[in-house]
């Protein structure tokens, strides 16, 4: 799998993951949403071990700006609350500097 689409993966994951815990912490959902909040974010990070890079860190700091404009994607369309212009900027600007950290010239 190109390491673009792992790095989607890795994101849908980790939100998806957090947001269980979100919902139970500070929405009162059932202790229960805890199970496949674990069991999303044990995926988040085994998924990314197949990120097509030399470095570990490499890899985290790359899919850092997919986690941010992924992040703002999943407000939109699971909380409903669509981004403003400050939240497009941000992560336009995250995601040049994954793309410059990916394909920069090595």
């Amino acid at each position: 799998m190109p390491t673009p689409l792992i790095f989607i993966a890795a994101a849908m994951l980790e939100i998806g993951g957090c947001f269980a815990f979100w919902k139970w912490a500070r929405l009162g959902a059932s202790p229960l949403w805890l199970i496949p909040g674990l069991v999303a974010l044990a995926g988040f990070a085994w998924i990314l071990t197949f990120a097509d890079t030399p470095a570990a860190a490499r890899a985290y700091a790359a899919y850092g700006g997919i986690y941010v404009a992924s992040s703002l994607g999943w407000m939109w369309l699971v909380e409903g609350l669509p981004p403003d212009r400050f939240d497009l900027i941000g992560g336009g600007l995250c995601l040049a500097g994954c793309l410059a950290i990916l394909f920069g010239p090595r």
